[in-house]
């Protein structure tokens, strides 16, 4: 009996460690936490170069919503991450700031709460469907 449960703990955390590396080896900073998982959803947007901070922002097709670009899962306005956030690796591969914009379905975890008349910072967890526009 001792051999089944120790088997079967090595069992889970070798499944967990996997777990672990795939999500590393997608972002070097973790967009979706335990503290905001669920409130990440999926929205049809463009993303695109702006000036200001932040320069990377997600417009929610068919709404007046902006939504400001950070690699999360904190924000901070006036640091680095405002200029050059951490994108998924299949918007990143199309994606070039200044050049083109992408339409596509996003999911984005929200850093904050959303407030009205404001934008609201979000990371970008994951991006499909991508389209490319000059």
């Amino acid at each position: 009996m001792r051999c089944v449960l120790m088997v079967f703990l090595i069992a889970v955390i070798v499944a967990q460690g996997g777990e672990t590396t795939k999500t590393t080896a997608t972002r070097k900073t973790p967009c979706r936490t335990p503290a905001n998982a669920t409130s990440c959803y999926w929205t049809r947007g463009r993303l695109e170069f702006y000036n200001g901070n932040p320069s990377l922002r997600l417009w929610k097709i068919g709404t007046h919503r902006l939504l400001g670009i950070y690699s999360g899962p904190s924000v901070d306005r006036y640091g680095e991450d405002s200029g050059n956030p951490e994108l998924p690796r299949s918007a990143e591969r199309t994606f070039k700031p200044m050049v083109n914009r992408i339409f596509a379905d996003f999911e984005v975890c929200p850093l904050e709460p959303e407030q009205k008349g404001a934008m609201q910072a979000v990371c970008i967890e994951a991006a499909k469907n991508i389209v490319v526009e000059k």
